[in-house]
């Protein structure tokens, strides 16, 4: 046991629990950094881990009611198939070309987190008009179907490859483009993530890219950590949530592009998120409050 590892299942649990997001942004990085394991085993083991997780978490949120089980399966339909290709495809080009080709990926993948991450931020501090507009339940038209498909193919893929996306790519495409609501997006993005990690984690079991023992000690802090997250985001307003989301998303861009070996200290990884929360705290203490989301079904824009 190791209680280093168990420390970062706990904290990234949390995470989980509450933003559905962090498991894959935030875990292999941690490994990669903080144990010294090798990348591939680190995603394969990231993803393995992630699977038990988030079906933990995914159970609450269905008991809860907080997913929106049509768009997970529409979303799986791509996101399945996707990320056994990109497992397919990671074990090629690591056979062929080793680790030259990891720096340019995490490089892109950091930077769209890090775009996507400022994306969410602004529009929760500075257009909160915009949060009229937010819904619990998306209708399921045969465009939203396709469009679901696509964002779970695309996103599946690089699944596969980094381990990156399940929660933090998702949850933007649930936030920007079907518009749902917090609480609704941290459901919905975590079962269809638990969903999604269990196909690509036995794919990573299959080859070889799977640490049990290391896989054992980030459950005996993340089980906990989701259960407890979960509880939490029950309590927390939806208001606070939405800067949670954004602030999460931009430790987990800083976290990749350390990954991708760019020199981000581990306290710029944690405290840039926490200067960004604290300045959302002041601006929603000063700020009048925000419209509120209305019930009735919409489909994406």
């Amino acid at each position: 046991m190791d209680p280093l590892i168990v420390l970062f299942g706990l904290g990234v649990g949390v995470l989980v629990g509450m933003t559905g997001i962090g498991g894959g942004s935030l875990m292999a990085p941690l490994l990669i950094l903080g144990a010294g394991v090798q990348p591939v085993v680190a995603i394969g083991t990231d993803l393995a881990y992630g699977a038990i997780t988030k079906t933990v978490g995914g159970w609450r949120h269905l008991r809860a009611g907080t997913v929106d089980m049509g768009l997970s399966i529409w979303l799986a339909v791509g996101s399945v198939p996707g990320s056994l290709v990109g497992v397919y495809a990671l074990d090629r080009l690591h056979d062929t070309y080793g680790e030259d080709f990891d720096p340019i990926l995490l490089t892109l993948v950091a930077s769209m987190l890090l775009v996507v991450a400022l994306a969410i931020l602004f529009r929760a501090l500075f257009l909160t008009k915009l949060i009229a507009r937010e819904r619990d339940t998306v209708e399921l038209s045969r465009g939203t179907k396709a469009l679901a498909i696509g964002i779970g193919a695309a996103i599946g893929v690089l699944l596969g490859l980094t381990s990156v996306g399940s929660g933090a790519l998702i949850g933007l495409a649930l936030i920007l483009i079907f518009h749902m609501t917090p609480h609704r997006v941290v459901g919905t993005d975590v079962f269809h993530a638990a969903v999604l990690l269990w196909v690509a984690g036995l794919a990573h079991f299959a080859s070889g890219n799977v640490d049990l023992v290391l896989t054992a000690n980030i459950l005996a802090g993340s089980i906990p950590g989701v259960w407890f997250g979960t509880w939490l985001m029950q309590r927390v307003p939806a208001n606070g949530l939405r800067p949670v989301l954004g602030c999460v998303l931009l430790g987990s861009a800083l976290a990749v592009m350390s990954k991708a070996g760019v020199d981000v200290p581990v306290a710029a990884i944690v405290g840039i998120p926490l200067a960004v929360g604290l300045f959302a705290a002041i601006v929603y203490r000063v700020r009048p409050p925000a419209p509120q989301p209305t019930r009735e079904a919409v489909a994406p824009a």
